[in-house]
């Protein structure tokens, strides 16, 4: 058994020392043998309880899940270094650079009288950073990982100038129509690319109203839940 301190109120240390306490030899079984891999959902899915905390407007659930999130970043970081690549004061150090160097209106000469000009600083920062020369290198390095929807949006702003509102909502009726026709044709394949061009315009559209598609997704999908268990209830 280890003998850790008792104390009436544990830090950012504390939790530090703890996760390499159940890494070690006289740790926990299960703690020892995980990857970055084994505990990358656990990752997505403390990022999603967290957001639902957020929604909820909810201060306890916020806090829980917020030290739920920080145990994955120390858990992940104690496993590079362990590997002997870098360490959470790296990580930390890393961000702080990043930080500065993306404030240039905050730390450097560049000017930002309002968020949507702090945004474009950023962004300019970011590009350069990055060595981004072009939109498509932009549109490129977008995450690849992130939720479907998020990331077309993502892709759709790093491309530059658009189609305008009506535009868009142009673009998605005639896509509705070619995915229509796909179905009717009854081949998988033209479905798929079609479905995937339907979806890219909806997002386009949601985007040039000021509307998260993520967001009308999920409100959609409580208003049907609802619908279901409302009627469940009158039967």
């Amino acid at each position: 058994m280890v003998n850790f301190r008792s104390k009436d109120r544990y830090d950012a240390n504390d939790l530090r020392e703890i996760v390499e306490i159940l890494r070690g030899e006289d740790g926990c079984p299960w703690d020892r043998v995980q990857t970055h891999e084994t505990i990358r959902r656990d990752l997505l899915e403390e990022a999603a309880e967290l957001c639902e905390a957020i929604d909820r407007a909810d201060p306890g659930m916020m806090l829980e899940e917020l030290g739920d999130v920080w145990l994955q970043v120390i858990f992940h970081a104690s496993l590079e270094q362990e590997a002997g690549h870098f360490t959470l004061d790296d990580v930390a150090d890393a961000e702080c650079r990043k930080l500065i160097g993306r404030h240039a209106h905050v730390f450097g000469d560049a000017k930002a009288a309002d968020p949507g000009q702090a945004l474009q600083v950023w962004e300019e920062q970011k590009r350069a950073e990055k060595h981004q020369r072009t939109p498509g290198e932009a549109m490129d390095a977008v995450c690849r990982t992130l939720p479907a929807l998020w990331r077309a949006e993502k892709v759709q702003k790093k491309a530059g100038a658009g189609p305008t509102a009506a535009e868009a909502l142009s673009d998605l009726k005639n896509a509705a129509e070619r995915f229509s026709q796909a179905v009717q044709a009854g081949e998988s394949d033209p479905v798929r690319k079609t479905l995937g061009e339907l979806l890219f315009a909806a997002v386009e559209a949601a985007r040039l109203t000021k509307t998260d598609p993520e967001e009308a997704l999920h409100a959609e999908c409580e208003e049907r839940i609802h619908r279901v268990l409302d009627a469940e209830q009158n039967r």
